[in-house]
């Protein structure tokens, strides 16, 4: 943990979610349809709109439209306007957008876990199910 880290961790009288250096990360990142744009672009480089929604299939265009847009203003991908005729649109991930490599590779990693969690889950729903009927 660094200096500054620990400091913003041991604030007196601070909430969990104040105190709590990753909150804001998350929120940033990990939103609804950010990781899959941004794994899309560090895994496949540049692409187009079109090229996006067809790799992001279940977002909707106005939700892509909408993320991009975030994730530009955070930095984290740069959209390059060419005007030509079609105009052209492409959008790529930045040094910032890169530099969360490490942190998608260790989510990678950890999602051999799944299937833990997912029998925990059905575990839980069994032994819930029965306490409700009993």
């Amino acid at each position: 943990m660094t200096e500054s880290t620990r400091r913003r961790t041991s604030s007196a009288g601070a909430t969990a979610e104040t105190a709590c250096p990753i909150t804001p990360v998350v929120d940033v990142v990990f939103s609804r349809w950010t990781t899959p744009i941004l794994w899309t672009l560090h895994e496949s480089g540049p692409h187009r709109f079109v090229e996006l929604a067809r790799h992001i299939s279940a977002v909707t265009p106005k939700v892509l439209t909408e993320r991009l847009r975030k994730l530009e203003r955070d930095g984290l991908i740069e959209r390059t306007y060419y005007a030509e005729v079609p105009p052209r649109v492409i959008y790529e991930i930045t040094d910032l957008g890169r530099s969360l490599a490490p942190v998608f590779a260790a989510l990678a990693d950890w999602s051999e876990n799944l299937e833990q969690v997912d029998k925990a889950r059905r575990e839980y729903d069994a032994e819930h199910q029965v306490r409700q009927r009993g």
